[in-house]
């Protein structure tokens, strides 16, 4: 008899809340892991396809319906112990957010990813990839502005390549390269003072994708 195995959507929101990388998460409150920190999840049901059940995760499990998330699959896990009760294949999905309200599910909350030194399940484990692939895709997509509002300062988004890297950028060097890359960030023709000092101009996401040319880390 062939086994049936279930599986499930887990999901690693990232955003930049308060100068810091944060992830969202909830404390389980029932064995196993009781006390814990985990990610939000749920089972696939029978008529759904994977990006169907990472949007209704999102929605009903996550606490937050119609939010401005970029979600991408990050990748499958299948260790056959990853959850003590029974075999779960889990099929983790990467979103990437502005700083939004507080989720509508009160248990779920927005935690500095440097606190979650102790996850459930292998959740910890998914999170930090979820981080790296977020790093990476930082290099050479457009995704570093889906961590912010819809309209943004040059230095907004310098700060979010400098908290999702974990390093300093050079403000000239950074302020060069997003606005030579082709279709990144298109002028709104306004300006802000919220960072004090001179008016800085506002932006937005432009219609590229991939980078040209890329926004590479530096090592060290």
């Amino acid at each position: 008899m062939i086994p049936r195995i279930p599986v499930s959507v887990d999901l690693v929101v990232l955003t930049v809340r308060h100068q810091q990388l944060c992830a969202l998460v909830w404390k389980r409150d029932r064995s196993p892991y009781e006390g814990h920190w985990a990610l939000s999840g749920g089972f696939i049901q029978l008529e759904e396809d994977l990006p169907a059940a990472a949007a209704r995760v999102l929605a009903e499990r996550a606490g937050l319906p119609g939010a401005p998330v970029h979600l991408e699959q990050l990748r499958t896990y299948g260790y056959p112990d990853r959850d003590p009760r029974q075999r779960v294949l889990s099929v983790a999905y990467l979103g990437l957010a502005p700083d939004l309200p507080a989720p509508s599910e009160a248990h779920m909350s927005w935690q500095p990813v440097s606190s979650l030194t102790t996850m459930a399940f292998d959740h910890r484990r998914i999170m930090l990839d979820g981080i790296e692939r977020a790093g990476a895709k930082l290099e050479y997509t457009s995704l570093g502005a889906a961590f912010c509002p819809a309209e943004f300062t040059v230095a907004d988004l310098r700060r979010v390549y400098e908290i999702v890297w974990g390093r300093p950028l050079d403000p000239r060097n950074f302020h060069r390269k997003v606005t030579k890359a082709d279709g990144f960030l298109v002028p709104t023709g306004r300006t802000t003072t919220r960072d004090g000092g001179r008016p800085a101009m506002l932006y937005r996401r432009g219609p590229a994708e991939l980078l040209h040319p890329p926004m590479l880390r530096v090592a060290g």
